[in-house]
């Protein structure tokens, strides 16, 4: 792989396209941009989505997944780099294949398995390789609730279960986890739970009214990749991507009927 150091930190992003630019890899090139670091992405499925719905999904060829990768080192080495969307297991096998083959920084894992709202995003097949192959490698994995229920393999009803989750998440091979808690009905500001293994860190912020925005996930798994690209802890990224999402939720806006759309340009 080509030398990584440069005046400019680069970051990675290996994920899906959303063409409204509120998720996906558009999100997390914008937030790259917002917080100072230059952004290559690796495509791995075309969505016709917009805020509020997903119309069709067509996955990119593994093949060609792994070859957007080899090119990219080629040329540079990223400090950093996040995954979200990989489609399904093939996928996500090619990706922790060409991480370890190309000995690429561990990944921030953002496992996109279950929606904020419940829907499924990658089948059994797909889940079971990001459990066994992905989540290994990772740095760091960055589960919503329901992702982090489903890979924990618990009911999360407390401050007490998102505990138990992280520990039982660790142990599939990360080397830290954050579970977002932004949609707990029961919690009166909007918390995350990180753990590396040693402490417990809770990390709260002000719940913003509204409903929730469309592509908070990417952009806070991104944020963290572009402070690990600028050289930050693992902490003081999560940290530092808990302030960016929060900023640029205040600042959120609506395009037609759709839900909110971050500001990606909200500094950190």
């Amino acid at each position: 792989m080509a030398s990584s150091n440069s005046k400019h930190p680069v970051a990675l992003t290996i994920a899906g396209s959303d063409p409204g630019g509120g998720a996906g890899l558009q999100a997390d090139l914008k937030t790259f941009a917002a917080l100072g670091v230059y952004g290559y992405s690796v495509i791995t499925e075309v969505i016709a989505q917009n805020s509020w719905k997903v119309a069709d999904v067509e996955p990119v060829a593994p093949e060609l997944v792994e070859a957007q990768l080899d090119v990219l080192a080629l040329e540079f080495s990223p400090r950093a780099l996040k995954t979200g969307a990989l489609a399904n297991a093939a996928i996500v096998k090619a990706v922790a294949r060409t991480i370890e083959r190309l000995k690429m920084p561990a990944p921030v894992v953002d496992p996109v398995i279950v929606s904020s709202a419940g829907a499924r995003l990658i089948g059994p097949k797909g889940e079971r390789a990001i459990r066994k192959r992905l989540i290994p490698l990772a740095a760091i994995v960055t589960p919503n609730i329901a992702e982090a229920e489903g890979l924990a393999d618990i009911q999360i009803d407390s401050d007490a279960a998102i505990r138990k989750a992280a520990e039982k998440i660790l142990k599939l091979g990360a080397h830290a986890v954050v579970i977002k808690g932004g949609h707990r009905e029961d919690d009166k500001s909007a918390t995350d739970f990180f753990y590396d293994g040693r402490t417990f860190v809770e990390l709260k912020g002000p719940r913003i009214a509204g409903g929730g925005a469309h592509g908070t996930g990417c952009a806070f798994s991104a944020a963290i990749a572009a402070y690990l690209a600028r050289g930050a802890s693992l902490e003081d990224s999560v940290r530092g991507a808990k302030r960016f999402v929060t900023m640029a939720l205040k600042q959120s806006f609506k395009l037609g009927k759709g839900r909110a759309l971050l500001d990606h340009f909200a500094r950190g």
